[in-house]
């Protein structure tokens, strides 16, 4: 008997794909994921630095808010410094909370990606309509302060439904960035002949999973980057590839941690000339370019 399957994608093995390079025939596409979110106060989900509360949990909450106070500039002092894009994964609601943020990231230029309206919610778990509402609500925002609506979007939580992924397409998104199954982006199919972009996310090099839930340290997760980073250097002598790093500030924002995170970006960074430094939406808008049958 067949197991239950999602029908989005088939197999695809990594070996003999149809090549392609990326711009200025480069093999290695690096992108960071910032993520910029916002939490209610004593009710709904949030990571936690130490054990859980009675609500309201000031500890863990106000850890997450540091992010949105002082990891995140000194984060995109960082970038600034480096001349590094980012893609911002925004919780909508951000834009009411702290509008500075958003401010900085629109004068660098960055992409905005959508992400929800905050992470103290899962969309996953909404009915239909109630998703779609979400969804809806988010993209407006993005689009009433940026000017134009989000190509690629994130799911807070990395939460879908069933039907996210159609949903998100007959919303008008180019691309998500939710699975984690690939190194190169991949097309997922949608209802009514529909299709999405995947962009590779990681999972593994991930602040959250890697700090937060196996207690690696700051050192141990910058060591990550690089290994992870040298190896699909060399592995992208065979084909196109995308390494996104995936961070938080109230997490890798931490001065203890910036400092390891700063020697991880300086070393990608002294391979500039062999990388495309890129936003995810601008990986996503190259594969979409591509000629039929190209990707997978």
């Amino acid at each position: 008997m067949p197991l239950p399957s999602h029908g989005r994608y088939g197999y695809s093995a990594i070996k003999g794909r149809p090549g392609y390079d990326w711009p200025g025939g480069r093999r290695l596409a690096v992108y960071v994921g910032l993520n910029i979110e916002h939490f209610a106060f004593g009710e709904g989900l949030g990571a936690e630095l130490g054990p859980s509360s009675p609500q309201p949990d000031v500890l863990n909450y106000a850890w997450r808010d540091y992010g949105n106070r002082v990891g995140i500039w000194r984060m995109l002092d960082l970038f600034d410094q480096l001349r590094w894009p980012t893609t911002a994964l925004v919780n909508s609601s951000i834009y009411a909370y702290c509008p500075e943020v958003m401010d900085a990231v629109r004068r660098r230029g960055d992409e905005v990606a959508g992400h929800g309206r905050t992470n103290s919610e899962r969309q996953g778990t909404l009915d239909e309509a109630a998703e779609r509402v979400l969804i809806a609500e988010a993209t407006a925002a993005i689009t009433q302060h940026e000017g134009k609506p989000p190509s690629g979007w994130l799911g807070p939580w990395i939460s879908e439904s069933r039907a996210t992924p159609d949903l998100l397409a007959e919303a008008g998104y180019a691309y998500l960035l939710d699975w984690c199954m690939d190194d190169q982006p991949v097309w997922m199919a949608t209802r009514n002949g529909g299709r999405i972009l995947s962009v590779p996310y990681p999972q593994e090099l991930n602040d959250i999973p890697s700090i937060v839930a196996r207690k690696d340290s700051g050192a141990q997760f910058a060591d990550m980057i690089v290994d992870q980073f040298d190896e699909m250097l060399d592995q992208a002598a065979e084909g196109p590839l995308v390494m996104g790093i995936a961070l938080h500030p109230y997490i890798v924002g931490q001065p203890y941690r910036l400092r390891h995170l700063r020697r991880a970006v300086k070393h990608i960074d002294a391979h500039r000339d062999r990388i495309w430094l890129a936003r995810a939406g601008d990986i996503a808008a190259h594969a979409i370019a591509l000629p039929a049958g190209v990707v997978p």
